[in-house]
């Protein structure tokens, strides 16, 4: 399973970027789909998640109230919004995928499955 994540790029303090992750092919019924990120010399981080059966999210705390995930299952998309970016937001988001449902992975979304290639999202003060 290949994911692609897209939407990235270039945003000011505060400005808004959404991100997008595509599965082309594959039926995630139920799936933990999340997105963790990476920034230079720092430990990966799960951000989000969403489990496909039923829509629950969680949030890691440095992002509750700024980002958003949502899924268009029609589509096997899942979005993510990211809302009053801070330069500390500056990192490489990966979307993933995996059997069950989020709270297996207890936070550790970079734990998931599947994953795609990474889209940069760089925030420029």
């Amino acid at each position: 399973v290949q994911l692609q994540a897209s939407g990235g790029g270039l945003v000011q303090v505060g400005g808004s970027l959404r991100l997008s992750c595509a599965a082309p092919g594959f039926s995630w019924d139920y799936y933990a789909i999340g997105w963790f990120r990476q920034a230079p010399g720092k430990e990966r981080e799960g951000v989000l998640c969403i489990d496909s059966i039923d829509g629950t999210t969680y949030y890691a705390d440095s992002v509750k109230g700024r980002f958003t995930i949502s899924s268009d299952t029609a589509k096997n998309k899942v979005y993510l919004q990211m809302n009053s970016l801070k330069p500390e937001d500056t990192a490489v988001y990966y979307c993933a995928a995996g059997p069950g449902v989020c709270s297996d992975y207890e936070g550790d979304y970079y734990a998931l499955q599947y994953w795609g290639k990474g889209t940069q999202v760089t925030v420029s003060s």
